[in-house]
């Protein structure tokens, strides 16, 4: 499978924790850098987003070369990139494509960033080409909230009204100390699991089911179908944490 996304130096998420990830669940992963962070367990200082035009060389270099099954788009910075993923999409929709939304950084961390300008983008060019989207509760109704979304209905109805075919919304809170993934598909098929809050605040808490549900898909599995079997496969991980600094705690991505 070949991952998009950002060189995390503290390995709290992105890359290279989805590489220990997709390692663990004994899959080969590809890699595209999007950015480069300078970040550590507490925080992120700055970002430093790579030319549009490197990403596509990137990840076309490696498409022309491997028989690639599945493909899974972490955090992109521009508007530029986020076209050239939705053209490289475009011309692999044999491959299917797992979108994970995650929040968009502070202006002041990225040159020229434009955050409406972004996110616009990821909703009109890159959803349209997406079979899933991951994407926290919250972090949808804050989208929802500042005015993100354009369509009626939920948060993740909006999403699929803008194109994706799929829409899991994590962590959904039903009473103190429970909450449910809720999957949300075409001709208003819906399924949920149970998920209960880790004990203590994670790092990218949705990364390993977002790499899970990739790794599923690349084995020809059907969407509702991945995302039950990655729910499972990636419980065990998120359930292992370690606090090797002064910030959050890491999922121990590694197998046991």
């Amino acid at each position: 499978m070949l991952i998009f996304g950002p060189f995390d130096p503290s390995g709290s998420s992105s890359l290279p924790a989805d590489a220990v990830t997709c390692a663990a669940l004994g899959c080969h992963p590809l890699s595209t850098l999007t950015a480069t962070l300078v970040q550590d367990t507490a925080g992120t200082e700055d970002i430093q987003p790579l030319p549009a035009e490197l990403i596509d060389d990137q990840a076309r270099c490696l498409l022309e070369d491997m028989n690639i099954q599945a493909i899974k788009v972490g955090p992109v910075y521009t508007p530029e990139a986020v076209s050239v993923l939705a053209q490289i999409a475009a011309d692999y929709n044999h491959v299917p494509l797992v979108l994970h939304l995650t929040p968009t950084p502070d202006e002041s961390l990225v040159q020229d960033l434009d955050t409406e300008t972004l996110q616009l983008a990821i909703l009109d060019l890159l959803l349209p080409q997406t079979d899933i989207v991951v994407a926290d509760h919250h972090l949808l109704e804050q989208w929802d909230a500042h005015g993100v979304l354009a369509h009626a209905g939920t948060p993740a109805q909006s999403l699929l009204q803008y194109g994706a075919t799929w829409v899991l919304s994590t962590g959904a809170p039903l009473r103190p100390g429970h909450g449910s993934h809720l999957l949300q598909g075409p001709g208003n098929q819906t399924a949920s699991w149970s998920w209960q809050p880790p004990a203590a605040r994670l790092a990218d808490p949705d990364g390993p089911l977002a790499c899970a549900i990739t790794a599923q898909l690349a084995q020809g599995q059907a969407v509702p179908q991945a995302v039950e079997a990655a729910i499972s496969a990636s419980a065990p991980l998120v359930a292992r944490s370690f606090q090797p600094g002064m910030g959050q705690r890491l999922i121990n991505r590694s197998a046991s």
